[in-house]
């Protein structure tokens, strides 16, 4: 039944190579008309395939296993993990072995729409947004690199398809490694600005340091366990070799510290503290990269990795690591919060929250600790179900910031304000985006963020007050980014003479946002528990009934409380009282707005530290010790050659007189000897 789903991959490769090759080429109206045709029918392959996985009804094969399904179930009540294909490229032993295949599974199959909704809305949405503009806003002709552009992102996009059905941690690697090339290609795309390269640089180098530690995991994982492979549901053999390792006191350790090891990787790549620091700086890319990479997909790869593996961390003796994921991630969510209250630059202030909000989710899966009842495997839902919600209106908020970017021409609140009257539906969908983000009954972040706010509480009344107060935190600085951009005072207005009349952008860049918009203010009512649970079986989301638990009004109270902070303090356009706040408590404020020195200290320790105390020696050390050696060995054998060369001069009697004296010498030695 899934015979085609090899075109999941194939499509967007063959996309990214004939645009990569040929695209210069051809006009760029083609080559994006070409990356967007082949992701709105991936789009639409991965919703065909959701409702066959979940709604098919009836008997279908894949290698070898016949599935005999009631509404996608089997009879057990749980969805099957449906393996498409499965090639063996490299094989070490019976067990063994590197393939690259396609797994279908409930949270492969939730990232399959993910990925492919939001990569399409972006392909569309970079028509208008990666063009040159006239004095009215009109296209002109598109940016140079344009081709290049949709090349990377279709290459990111099956990068990204290939991490979330991979059938082994290996294969996972593979293309976990080829998403960080593609982010990197993505960030730098403007590479003749000095900041984009730094940028690109930045990020590339500190998510390979945290990678390094994922591979690391998994050469502990594959040395102990013998495989590759991670998923218990289709191999009996993984199940009894973790268990017989997990009951080994000997060498129990093994599965947690392989574990924590790849989360370490999956933290770089999902901006935790202390690696989230290439994450607001990656915000010299294009407006759409934001949006793709750094809000809805690429980020979210770390909260994939530790769902993927979430079994083995509960089954076989690693939960105190779940609860260390739960702890660094809470004190992320709270960090980025309050850098994201003082930030000028919006796109920056969007990438805080980002990081705030993907520490949500681990925090909902570090708290899980079961997965045979539905209470506690609350956070594992919750978690994925807010990766979902938050990809939406995630993706939304940062192509509004674009709209803005491109008609203001600058990141910065300080030339924005005013724009709801003159970009109306910009403003309502950047709205809509506030709303959801904040935990507001009925959009879909309420939902979604409840239900980890419970789970926290289930887990500990302390963690669970501290993620309300990260939840109020969160409203209050989106409603202060809103009312500074669209109801403070306009920076047109103040000399409307020399300054450009701010205008709507067209349909090709607010049809996605209008799309999203939708999606955000409804996607909190899917029945999400009944698709992806802990237990596989289906669950029920109460708040969807109105059964409002009294976490729920401390969260709605949380998002109150913040919004009316920010609106007694931003909706009023001469407000003074930001200001004596900010003066009241200069050192807090410089703190946050310089990120609390998180970058410094990395710079001190980069520079100060690695650098002279290690990289500088061992550079002195390479350079004339290693170098020398070599450099010595070819002086001498080069200086030896030409002493030696004038006796190779080709007369036989200088041959001669060498050869006698030569003999009577060593007949002379000899004698001496004897």
């Amino acid at each position: 039944m899934f015979d085609y789903a090899f075109l999941v991959l194939l499509l967007p490769f063959l996309s990214a190579v004939i645009l990569g090759l040929f695209g210069m080429k051809m006009p760029p109206k083609i080559a994006g008309i070409i990356g967007s045709t082949v992701l709105g029918t991936l789009f639409l392959l991965s919703l065909y395939t959701a409702y066959h996985y979940f709604f098919y009804t009836g008997e279908y094969s894949a290698m070898g296993q016949v599935f005999n399904v009631v509404d996608g179930r089997l009879s057990n009540g749980l969805y099957p993990t449906v393996t498409v294909f499965n090639i063996t490229w490299l094989k070490f032993t019976e067990l063994l072995t590197f393939n690259i295949g396609f797994r279908l599974s409930p949270i492969s199959v939730m990232m399959l729409i993910v990925i492919t909704t939001v990569s399409f809305m972006v392909h569309l949405y970079s028509f208008g947004y990666m063009a040159e503009r006239d004095e009215k806003y009109k296209f002109e002709e598109y940016e140079k690199g344009f081709q290049r552009f949709y090349a990377y992102l279709s290459l990111f996009t099956m990068s990204m398809l290939g991490l979330v059905v991979a059938t082994n941690i290996f294969q996972m690697y593979l293309f976990w490694e080829l998403v960080g090339v593609c982010s990197y290609l993505l960030i730098g795309f403007y590479y003749p600005k000095h900041t984009a390269v730094h940028a690109s640089k930045k990020a590339f180098i500190v998510t390979r340091f945290a990678d390094l530690f994922f591979l690391i995991g998994i050469l502990f994982f594959s040395f102990y366990v013998g495989t590759f492979n991670y998923d218990l549901s289709t191999s009996l053999e993984l199940t009894d070799k973790l268990s017989t390792i997990a009951s080994d006191p000997t060498i129990a350790w093994a599965i947690p510290t392989a574990l924590f090891l790849m989360f370490i990787g999956g933290a770089g790549k999902s901006a935790m503290f202390p690696l989230h620091i290439w994450l607001p700086d990656a915000m010299e890319g294009p407006t759409p990269v934001s949006a793709l990479i750094h809000a809805a997909t690429m980020v979210v790869a770390g909260v994939y990795q530790v769902a993927s593996l979430f079994p083995i961390y509960i089954k076989f003796g690693a939960t105190e690591q779940l609860h260390w994921i739960a702890y660094i991630a809470a004190f992320t969510a709270f960090y980025a919060a309050a850098v994201a209250c003082c930030q000028r630059d919006i796109k920056r202030g969007l990438a805080f929250s980002t990081i705030s909000q993907i520490a949500y989710m681990l925090v909902a899966l570090g708290v899980c600790f079961a997965i045979d009842n539905e209470d506690g495997g609350l956070g594992y839902m919750a978690s994925m179900f807010h990766l979902f919600t938050h990809a939406m209106f995630k993706a939304l908020l940062f192509l509004c910031s674009g709209a803005i970017i491109v008609i203001i021409g600058s990141n910065f609140k300080e030339y924005m304000g005013g724009l709801h009257k003159y970009m109306p539906i910009t403003n309502i969908c950047f709205l809509i985006g506030c709303i959801a983000i904040s935990g507001v009954w009925p959009l879909a972040g309420f939902f979604s963020k409840d239900e980890i706010v419970s789970a926290c509480f289930q887990f500990s009344p302390f963690l669970g007050w501290f993620m309300t107060l990260v939840s109020g935190m969160t409203a209050f600085y989106m409603f202060r980014l809103y009312y500074v951009i669209f109801w403070g005072e306009s920076y047109y207005e103040q000399d409307p003479e020399h300054r450009r009349r701010p205008q709507e952008v067209p349909f090709i860049m607010w049809g996605p946002l209008v799309f999203l918009a939708i999606i955000s203010i409804f996607a909190g009512w899917i029945p999400f528990g009944h698709f992806i649970s802990a237990t596989g079986k289906s669950a029920e989301i109460h708040l969807q009934h109105f059964h409002f638990s009294s976490v729920a009004w401390f969260s709605l109270l949380a998002a109150a409380i913040g919004i009316g902070l920010a609106t007694w303090m931003y909706l009023p356009k001469h407000n003074p009282i930001p200001n004596i706040l900010a003066k009241r408590m200069p050192a807090l404020h410089k703190a946050a707005l310089n990120r609390f020195y998180i970058d410094d200290i990395w710079q001190f320790v980069t520079h100060k530290i690695v650098f002279r105390c290690f990289s500088i020696p061992i550079a002195w050390f390479d350079r004339h010790v290693i170098d020398g050696t070599f450099n010595f060995l070819a002086w001498g054998t080069q200086e030896a050659g030409e002493s030696i060369r004038p006796w190779q001069s080709g007369d036989v009697r200088h041959y001669a007189v060498w050869f006698i004296t030569g003999t009577v010498a060593l007949t002379l030695v000899l004698l001496c000897l004897i």
